[in-house]
């Protein structure tokens, strides 16, 4: 693939956000979609145990998810940073409308649990490919100052989406079946590509730099090709003195937080005897921390800095994990719930805008990538130590364990120049490197600067 001018920051001023319509129309258009793929989260299992009632076929395709996912974060990075961004995520939502849009039709002729399986793993690869450019395109839609600003939005209207999409989900199976619901999410991804037909990214740079096309031909530039794929991104976060630790501390808390929501359920219908309904509305309790901590986490970065915020978001997370796993009150654990909402978002927010500040743009894709598949690989080893532990000693224990780890966590911050960070600087320059490393092969070794998401 020849490389392309990746998606630039503006020439030009972006106006504010409260003006900004290529922000407001990329707004918009993935809210749709956001909603859209939570629909297909419930209604791809649901799908499957409609088929033949086995909770066994429905987790291996939570398997093929997660592979799948952790795979393609090896290369994603390098293909967003190597492709246009627009036309990237375009071609990412006209597959996805295809491939979704056509089970309805398929499932005519019986099931077919091995169509499902193929089709779950290229969705899973082009939504991992679509997330990576979505991430990474918005400091080319908007100003620096109001980066922290448009994360939020992205945030809160991601878990409003991660919400309403599973009762959508629910009513569209129970009306017409789990294949027409899964159809209704291939539409959303038709409206997101008309959407950002919309949207203006800014004029292209004049390329890439020394060494961007993979460092020559032959064994040597193969050699390249594959250290710039999967070595670059891991490079710039160990080498830069804020995102190496960020990286490793959320590597540790991830390891807690995916199987958080597992306690939490856990707590609630076996240790308290509560139904599903109950369960249902503790997790919507919960989504309205998200939207506080949308609403005020421009505000609070601004007046406190990237360091206590994200600190202060650990801590945060430890004390909700505490108190709904020992508490037997339900209005108590779904105001925890509530807290641990504002903590991940809180945090959420602050880390993504660090390593967008920070982050030379024609690496962004790549750091963005290998940031994501480190610490997501933690999440279900996490998870299943977490319900390990929990069916053997019950959810209390873990659960104060699993604070007294959040806190451990906030305290090794406080020993690292997270501490005292307020924000990233000026990205550092990518470096020109030798023959094989990619346009910026030697930014890694640019220890200036700071970042997360």
């Amino acid at each position: 693939m020849a490389p392309a001018a990746p998606t630039p920051l503006p020439q030009d001023p972006a106006p504010p956000l409260r003006r900004n319509r290529n922000f407001t129309v990329f707004w918009l258009g993935q809210a749709l979609s956001v909603l859209g793929g939570s629909v297909t989260y419930l209604a791809l299992p649901l799908l499957v145990l409609e088929a033949t009632g086995s909770i066994v076929r429905m987790g291996l395709l939570t398997v093929v998810m997660g592979a799948t996912g952790i795979v393609t974060g090896l290369f994603a990075g390098y293909v967003a940073d190597r492709t246009d961004r627009r036309r990237l995520m375009i071609a990412c939502d006209l597959g996805r409308a295809v491939l979704l849009g056509s089970v309805p039709f398929l499932w005519l002729a019986g099931p077919r649990l091995w169509v499902l399986y193929v089709l779950t793993a290229v969705v899973t690869v082009l939504k991992t490919l679509f997330d990576v450019a979505y991430v990474t395109s918005v400091p080319a839609l908007v100003r620096r100052e109001d980066l922290a600003a448009a994360n939020a939005r992205l945030m809160g209207t991601f878990a409003v989406g991660t919400l309403l999409g599973p009762v959508a989900a629910g009513l569209v199976t129970a009306g017409v079946g789990a294949a027409w619901a899964l159809a209704l999410d291939g539409a959303t991804f038709l409206v997101s590509a008309l959407s950002l037909r919309w949207v203006a990214f800014g004029p292209a740079p004049g390329g890439p730099g020394p060494g961007g096309d993979g460092g020559g031909t032959g064994r040597q530039g193969v050699r390249g090709r594959l250290r710039e794929v999967f070595t670059t991104g891991f490079t710039f976060l160990w080498g830069h003195r804020l995102l190496r630790p960020l990286t490793v501390l959320l590597t540790l808390l991830t390891f807690l937080t995916m199987g958080a929501t597992d306690l939490l359920v856990f707590r609630l219908q076996e240790d308290l005897g509560r139904d599903a309904a109950v369960t249902g509305a503790v997790v919507a309790v919960s989504g309205l921390g998200v939207v506080a901590a949308s609403a005020c986490a421009a505000r609070l970065r601004r007046a406190f800095g990237f360091g206590p915020c994200w600190l202060g978001s650990v801590g945060l997370i430890g004390a909700a994990v505490a108190v709904t796993g020992t508490s037997a009150s339900v209005p108590v654990i779904a105001a925890a719930a509530a807290v641990f909402m504002v903590g991940m978002t809180l945090g959420g927010v602050s880390s993504m805008t660090l390593r967008q500040e920070v982050t030379p743009e024609p690496l962004l894709g790549r750091v963005t990538s290998a940031f994501w598949t480190v610490h997501n690989a933690a999440g279900p080893i996490g998870a299943a130590v977490l319900t390990l532990c929990a069916g053997r000693w019950g959810v209390p224990p873990v659960s104060l364990a699993g604070g007294v780890f959040c806190l451990l966590i906030a305290a090794a911050g406080l020993l690292t120049p997270l501490r005292s960070a307020r924000s990233g600087g000026p990205p550092a320059p990518p470096a020109a490197a030798g023959p094989g490393s990619g346009a910026a092969g030697g930014a890694g070794a640019d220890t200036g600067g700071a970042r997360q998401a």
